[in-house]
């Protein structure tokens, strides 16, 4: 085993010590993955420039799965800089994920309006008093 697979399985030991479920998880999968592609590399220290191309495979890969993969090897790189004052920790801007939140819509006056208005044709009084009070609480 090299010293990178066995600092490999000590950080996991540390980790699932701590309380993290990593029962096979995607973090060392994808960690295995990486050591494995830094071996074929001929390489024996973690590099910056060898994490930032391992993450950005394969091409054409979702912004969002490249920086997932960098933030794993990241924190990796962290736990052996400590054991392995060679090893180089990827800068957290470096393929910083980018947010998949939807654009919210702003209701007009007229909008809110003709909701309140639609609660009308709900079957019983009580609701549609329930409805009409909480549209117009969130406008």
């Amino acid at each position: 085993m090299s010293a990178l697979r066995q600092a490999l399985a000590d950080y996991l030991a540390m980790r699932r010590a701590l309380g993290y479920t990593l029962v096979r998880s995607e973090t060392e999968k994808l960690l295995a993955q990486f050591l494995t592609y830094l071996e074929a590399q001929g390489e024996d220290h973690l590099t910056t420039k060898t994490a930032l191309t391992w993450a950005m495979l394969p091409a054409g890969a979702d912004r969002s799965w490249m920086s997932a993969r960098l933030s794993v090897v990241r924190r990796f790189a962290t736990h052996l800089r400590g054991i392995e004052p060679a090893t180089e920790v990827p800068p957290c801007d470096l393929l910083p994920g980018r947010s998949c939140r939807a654009t919210p819509y702003l209701y007009s006056q007229e909008d809110v309006i003709a909701l309140m208005t639609a609660t009308a044709a709900l079957r019983t009084p009580h609701r549609e008093a329930t409805y009409r009070t909480l549209i117009g609480l969130l406008a």
